[in-house]
């Protein structure tokens, strides 16, 4: 098999990685490849997808755990602010920065370290990004004032966000498109159940220890998953492969004319991080449907970054939990977003029927569907968390109704993701950039202005706001669904 053929199968819309974000290694450049006997081709030994199972799951679980402790790290900051407010003597609201800055340094991160892995290979960027996550972490733990440990917090998330932007084109990389759903859907909510699992750790922590313990622990985790990172994941990416291939044959048959696509790349990588920085932006200013469903999405992970802030008081204020229980209440969003996850069997069968039905060919509002079901679930937990948050009703009526939610969360994200990366395939990167630029945006606000909410409307109210907020934007994956395909024909930046 030909080094063309595998690498276009490798981009599929699983992929955030193939398109003009980022520097090209077209490996059908040279019109007479296939009859070059000095360019090197992928044999079935080289090929990613032909790692033993056992392999490639336990580098998708690796690669996933990973991501998980990255946002981890966002939301355990909020069991943090108490303890970090008296010990450097400033307001709560200073320390709510350091959940704010984190997320706003995931946001950055995907834009600049993109280019970075279609040119040195992902292995390369996951160990030396958790490499700088690991060290620029110690500065946190050892912070001797706000300044310093907030400033650190930044690059500690800008260091982790390879994990959100690299880390699927992994999972692609080694898993067909008839097999990646289940690899890709475990992949998926381990960004999101991050942040539910980092108030559930932080809030034993801090009930026992002090708050520095929280990060020292954190540390003891970024260590023990880069050793696996550098131990259990190999290089996936098809270009690097190929390029460290005729680097081998070069030095053991002494014959220089050996290359790789990616060795007659063009372009900079300087120019490569450019358009990866404008493009996004670009398209969030001329298709209103990447906007809209950008917007959407950013809006349901600002609530989840908000209740950071919203459950403490909830469940501190008006149902007296400690700082342990409170933390164990997110359990509720955990659960849903597992049962929504264990719902992937039943949704592969309908994209597979869906795909019969256009014969192999099936149209990218397909995967809207999964979203339209997390659109009603959204709202309909929010109006129910709202509305049994009155001291008289049991504490365990809010942990349920934030089931629903949880769920909501997972079905929304999964279906605007493969939608985006499906509907915007020739810029699929940028696409998904623009989305976590936004996401982060929002995820950073809104705990900033928590607080201020809750105690001018209260927890019904505040609450309520936010649902009535999700409902406006429920139908937007009803109409894409119906409009996607014309609004897709009128667009520059859209597949048609």
């Amino acid at each position: 098999m030909s080094a063309l053929t595998r690498i276009s199968e490798s981009g599929s819309f699983t992929q955030p990685n193939d398109d003009a974000a980022t520097i090209k290694t077209d490996v059908s450049a040279p019109q007479d490849a296939e009859g070059d006997p000095h360019l090197v081709v992928l044999e079935p030994q080289d090929n990613p997808q032909n790692m033993s199972l056992f392999r490639r799951w336990l580098a998708v679980l690796i690669i996933s755990s990973a991501s998980l402790c990255v946002t981890c790290d966002s939301s355990i900051a909020a069991f943090t602010e108490q303890g970090a407010a008296q010990t450097f003597h400033v307001s709560h609201e200073v320390t709510i920065l350091g959940i704010s800055l984190y997320v706003i340094g995931l946001g950055i991160g995907p834009l600049l370290i993109g280019p970075l892995s279609e040119l040195y290979g992902r292995n390369v960027v996951y160990q030396a990004s958790y490499v700088f996550f690991f060290i620029f972490t110690f500065p946190v733990v050892f912070a001797p004032n706000i300044a310093v440990f907030l400033v650190f917090r930044l690059i500690t998330g800008f260091c982790g966000s390879t994990f959100l932007s690299v880390a699927g084109g992994s999972v692609s990389d080694m898993f067909p498109d008839s097999s990646i759903a289940s690899p890709m859907a475990v992949y998926t909510i381990s960004p999101f159940i991050g942040p539910v699992a980092g108030p559930l750790i932080a809030g034993f922590i801090n009930q026992h220890l002090y708050w520095e313990w929280t990060y020292r622990v954190q540390l003891c985790w970024i260590f023990v998953e880069l050793l696996m990172l550098a131990t259990f994941v190999p290089e996936t990416y098809v270009p690097v492969i190929l390029k460290k291939k005729a680097k081998r044959l070069r030095e053991s048959t002494g014959d220089s004319k050996f290359y790789a696509p990616l060795d007659r790349r063009e372009g900079s990588l300087a120019s490569a991080i450019f358009v990866s920085c404008y493009t996004p932006f670009q398209l969030l200013l001329f298709d209103r449907m990447a906007l809209l469903l950008d917007s959407w999405n950013a809006f349901i992970l600002g609530i989840l970054y908000l209740a950071f802030q919203a459950f403490p008081i909830i469940f501190g204020d008006i149902h007296g939990f400690n700082m342990q229980t409170t933390g164990l209440a997110f359990i509720g969003i955990g659960i849903g977003m597992l049962s929504a996850i264990s719902t992937q069997p039943l949704w592969n069968r309908l994209y597979a029927r869906e795909t019969a039905k256009y014969n192999g060919d099936p149209p990218p509002e397909m995967r809207l569907i999964m979203g339209q079901v997390g659109a009603i679930l959204v709202p309909v937990g929010l109006f129910w968390l709202a509305f049994t948050t009155y001291p008289q009703v049991h504490w365990i009526a809010p942990i349920i109704a934030s089931v629903p939610f949880g769920s909501g969360i997972y079905f929304v994200f999964t279906s605007t993701f493969t939608y985006l990366v499906t509907a915007y395939r020739p810029i699929a990167a940028s696409a998904m950039a623009s989305n976590s630029a936004m996401r982060s945006a929002f995820a950073a606000t809104f705990p900033l202005f928590a607080g201020a909410m809750y105690d001018r409307l209260g927890t019904v109210g505040a609450t309520a706001l936010l649902a009535g907020l999700a409902t406006l934007m429920a139908p937007l994956p009803f109409i894409f669904y119906r409009i996607g395909a014309r609004l897709r024909k009128s667009s520059r930046f859209a597949a048609h």
